[in-house]
């Protein structure tokens, strides 16, 4: 694609960034058969490519962002499954990030999505402000039928009472900081994104984890200081804000790096974990690109470490069939595939997935509440599909996904908690009482 920046312009980093992301498109459209949005609306401005047009067409000129490019960029689940799709390499992520930002920076949202974003990013990075405002919202969640009207204010007050959970569980010791030593041998020492929202919504997750890591002779430290990875604030285009996150687990994971050593950053969250993969990129103009680069280099999903220490199970095969849920941030921004599926059959679990594994379950992030109808149409398309291959439980790698298709009679647990139960663990929970 030909570009017509000015040699001004192109001397602000993001500008040129976003000018060899633009010249690498050959408009070739094989993204918009992937792209959830276009595959609903049949709209080609809701499709990578449009929104690659609008987005040069708003950069180059340097004016401020237009409602229209901004409600097209908006609706953009950032599930990067166009980049799997996409034969030239076109960084779709950090492309529509530098849109975000621009738009942050150049135009006035109505005062109802101004008031919500700064909620949400006041509120979601913070597990104890969280937790309070989940205690409030379990109790207007009753009433949420009683909301009147169609707007999209309306729809989305009534998205955020519906995602809040009935029950909100306990606060984990998880979440403290400190070290969990090793069980026997010690073969490693991992540091553990603990992270934000997933401790609060579900903080069994972190304790499967650190449960299988320390029976597999791996020493694993919550780290003092590590918080959210930035990824809630920095994709509403707050990307001051989310830098400040990710300085903090930087500061801190270097910390831990250079004082007993790191074999890698796990990470059990894959929203979290292709954030934190990029911290290179996100940081490479700051003055601390090189341990930016580093902690990028060190991070793994949980089930690629896994796949590398070499997880065994030590119960007998269950008679379960698990349909695999491939989180969007997985498969397409991580480009981790395989590997949960690998470890669940050698779990001894039957494995199925579903018809369009590419396509998003609508969470994506904050998606499912600033754009509900989408993520409400994209929700029942994919349990739809996974309903079909008659599964016992859904097996999904981020907690975005695993709340995003809670509550319609089929359990839907983190691998980890299914790899843990098999390798020693306590049964998961949602199993026991099903």
């Amino acid at each position: 694609m030909q570009t017509s920046f000015t040699d001004e312009q192109l001397r602000d980093a993001d500008n040129a960034s976003s000018n060899k992301v633009l010249r690498s498109c050959v408009h070739c459209g094989m993204c918009t058969a992937t792209c959830p949005t276009f595959v609903l609306l049949g709209d080609e401005l809701d499709s990578p490519r449009g929104r690659i047009y609008l987005i040069k067409d708003m950069l180059e000129s340097g004016r401020p962002a237009t409602e229209e490019v901004v409600r097209h960029v908006d609706r953009c689940l950032s599930c990067l499954s166009c980049m799997t799709t996409c034969p030239s390499g076109v960084n779709y992520m950090h492309l529509v990030d530098h849109a975000r930002h621009y738009i942050e920076e150049t135009y006035t949202r109505p005062w109802h999505e101004r008031a919500l974003r700064a909620v949400l990013a006041a509120v979601l990075p913070y597990p104890g402000r969280m937790r309070l405002a989940l205690r409030g919202a379990a109790l207007a969640r009753p009433f949420a039928g009683l909301i009147p009207g169609q707007g999209m204010l309306a729809k989305r007050l009534r998205a955020m009472l519906k995602l809040a959970p009935t029950r909100l569980l306990p606060a984990s010791a998880t979440e403290r900081p400190g070290v969990h030593p090793a069980i026997g041998l010690r073969r490693g020492r991992v540091a553990l994104l603990a992270g934000c929202a997933q401790q609060v919504l579900d903080p069994a997750i972190n304790e499967a984890t650190i449960r299988l890591l320390t029976r597999l002779g791996i020493e694993v430290v919550v780290a003092q200081g590590a918080g959210c990875c930035g990824a809630l604030t920095h994709h509403m285009g707050q990307r001051e804000r989310g830098m400040a996150s990710a300085r903090a687990n930087i500061v801190t994971w270097t910390r831990e790096a250079d004082g007993d050593g790191l074999d890698a950053i796990i990470v059990n969250t894959s929203g979290c974990g292709t954030t934190v993969k990029d911290y290179g990129y996100v940081f490479r103009d700051a003055p601390d690109a090189a341990a930016a680069a580093r902690i990028s280099a060190l991070t793994l999903d949980v089930s690629e470490y896994l796949v590398r220490i070499g997880y065994a199970p030590t119960r007998e095969k269950p008679d379960l069939r698990v349909a695999y849920h491939s989180a969007c941030s997985l498969q397409h921004g991580q480009q981790v595939t395989t590997q949960p599926k690998t470890l669940l059959k050698a779990a001894g679990f039957t494995v199925v997935e579903p018809l369009e594994p590419h396509l998003c379950c609508g969470s994506a992030g904050t998606y499912n509440i600033v754009q509900p109808d989408i993520a409400g149409q994209l929700r029942e398309r994919k349990l739809a599909n996974l309903k079909a291959t008659r599964p016992d439980v859904i097996a999904a790698g981020n907690i975005g996904c695993i709340t995003q298709l809670a509550g319609d009679g089929i359990p839907v647990i983190h691998t980890i908690q299914l790899l843990d139960w098999m390798a020693g663990g306590p049964s998961p929970l949602p199993i026991r009482a099903g």
